[in-house]
């Protein structure tokens, strides 16, 4: 590997950017393709694939065989509301691999004891996000589950302008009609209010808290492995 190519991949590694290595079996080239550069790629739907799959893998391309080393930052879970869904979800996160930060400053739902071992935050979202917990990005999944406006709106907002693949947030759809009118007032505009996916979690019939948090990992786990198009 070039010494250029891989201060390139330690670069992209240092700011959670995403990319692959494309290197040709047959003569050893490599070049390394950017995430944002995959679209307009010639081995796009590929390069894609690999990317939503975040594994490296063997492929064959106009006769020639391809290996693809993927590079994809960790996922992380950003849950607002340390609710009794939080309590199901946080440990479930964690079988996927999904770091987990919940975050509520209501001091009688956000304590250690509820949420042992877990990177718990006792503080507003639009004061913890950035500072005390780790900047939102593309990697990032947000979970709004506190059913209060002043606690997930600002939330919901930082998440939509730091292009979270993932914003979902709990309520009903006439909750959820209040919610777009708060956020529309507050600025955001309707491309980006409609990433909002609302009442959160995939329709599996889920009643219990537990049944409730599986149905938003798999929604987030959708949304990671097929993402929409652009």
């Amino acid at each position: 590997m070039r010494p250029e190519t891989l201060a390139a991949l330690n670069a992209a590694r240092a700011d959670r950017r995403a990319a692959i290595l494309v290197t040709d079996i047959a003569d050893g080239e490599q070049r390394l393709v950017a995430a944002e550069a995959v679209e307009a790629d010639p081995l796009a739907p590929l390069l894609a694939r690999a990317l939503a799959s975040g594994r490296s893998a063997l492929v064959e391309a106009e006769g020639r065989q391809l290996f693809l080393t993927v590079q994809v930052p960790p996922v992380r879970l950003v849950v607002i509301g340390a609710v009794h869904i939080a309590q199901a979800l946080a440990p479930m996160a964690a079988a996927l691999d999904l770091a987990a930060t919940v975050i509520d400053p209501r001091t009688a739902f956000a304590s250690p004891e509820r949420f042992p071992g877990l990177d718990l935050v006792a503080d507003w979202p639009d004061r913890a996000l950035g500072a005390r917990v780790p900047a939102l990005d593309r990697y990032c999944a947000l979970a709004a589950i506190t059913h209060d406006p002043k606690i997930d709106d600002p939330a919901l907002a930082a998440a939509l302008g730091a292009g979270c693949f993932y914003v979902g947030a709990l309520g009903s759809r006439k909750t959820h009609a209040a919610r777009l009118a708060r956020l529309a007032a507050a600025g955001l505009t309707e491309a980006q209010t409609a990433r909002i996916r609302a009442p959160i979690g995939l329709d599996i019939g889920a009643a219990t808290p537990a049944e409730i948090a599986l149905a938003i990992l798999a929604e987030i786990v959708q949304a990671l492995r097929r993402p929409e198009p652009a």
